[in-house]
């Protein structure tokens, strides 16, 4: 970060790769500020230049395209380079960029990942040995392709000369972040104003919402076996361990949480590893076996039987094998 330095002479030149599939709200979370910084200063801070591995106009997850600038070949001296990715970035074929990022890193780029952004960039093997983070949705199938990977569940990490952002609207904190680097904080709350942004997160903000929120319940003996499950997905603890976890009977547990959310403790459990089991089919290359090994099913067969069950539908609908 030294060659980046406060209130530079001139604009500095970000570049934005984005890849197909790519989340609008992340892309423009991550471009706006630089352009409310110009606007608001009155002068060119920034430059902001859209980049693609091919010439034609790169489609969001949504309605919108984003027309490139600039290409992977073209001499751009950026300053920084943020990689925007969604949909199932593991999926994209990377080794067109491979080769570039690893150019760019190697020019004194500075790198950022943003939502799916950071798997890009892992893949690349430019995560090695930093600390980095990743849109909760892909951070499981992450760490299973990649254990050696130090993954935080958090908005937004710098690390040196990489930053990775969990994207939807948390690219404004870490943008605000180096605005104030750049300009000063009085400078950055000003832009962050613009945008109704008033609250400012730390970079080691939650990405989801607590555990009440998520559960629905404020029921302590529920949310302390509930913790226990998330802390155990690939080998299910027994009833009677997430009772002694909850300091309850294994009866008067499933009777609380019959009460309380319309199932037993157990079908809680099998319904959280098969959400989980979805989340890997959708953002991970991993075989049925491996899914069904990752969350705590006996075999392929006996996952699918659950699997199908839930949600009415094969997982074989992601997976072949």
């Amino acid at each position: 970060m030294d060659k980046i330095t406060r209130n530079p002479a001139k604009p500095l030149r970000i570049g934005i790769l984005s890849i197909e599939g790519f989340a609008l709200m992340s892309y423009a979370a991550t471009t706006e500020p630089w352009r409310a910084a110009n606007l608001l200063a009155g002068r060119r801070l920034y430059e902001v230049i859209n980049i693609a591995a091919t010439a034609r106009p790169v489609a969001s997850s949504g309605a919108a395209e984003i027309t490139p600038q600039a290409g992977l070949g073209d001499d751009l001296r950026l300053d920084y380079l943020f990689v925007v990715a969604g949909g199932d970035p593991a999926l994209y074929p990377a080794r067109p960029i491979t080769a570039w990022l690893t150019r760019q890193a190697r020019a004194g780029v500075v790198l950022g990942g943003v939502s799916g952004g950071p798997i890009i960039l892992a893949r690349a093997g430019l995560m090695a040995g930093r600390r980095m983070t990743v849109h909760w949705e892909y951070a499981t199938a992450l760490a299973e392709i990649s254990p050696q990977l130090a993954i935080e569940r958090t908005l937004y990490v710098i690390d040196r000369d990489r930053m990775t952002c969990a994207g939807g609207t948390a690219p404004m904190d870490l943008m605000h972040a180096l605005i104030a680097q750049h300009h000063g904080t009085d400078f950055a709350r000003h832009v962050s104003d613009w945008f109704m942004h008033t609250e400012i997160r730390p970079p080691t903000g939650p990405q989801r919402s607590g555990l009440v929120e998520r559960v629905g319940t404020h029921a302590p003996a529920i949310l302390d076996a509930v913790e226990a499950m998330e802390g155990n997905i690939a080998d299910p603890l027994r009833l009677d361990q997430l009772a002694k976890q909850a300091r309850l009977s294994a009866r008067q547990l499933n009777r609380l949480f019959q009460d309380k959310l319309g199932t037993t403790t157990m079908g809680y459990y099998r319904e959280l590893r098969l959400e989980r089991a979805q989340n890997l089919l959708r953002n991970s290359g991993l075989s049925l076996t491996e899914i069904a090994l990752a969350t705590g099913f006996a075999s392929s067969s006996h996952f699918s039987r659950a699997y199908s069950a839930q949600f009415g539908e094969a997982p074989s609908r992601y997976r072949l094998t």
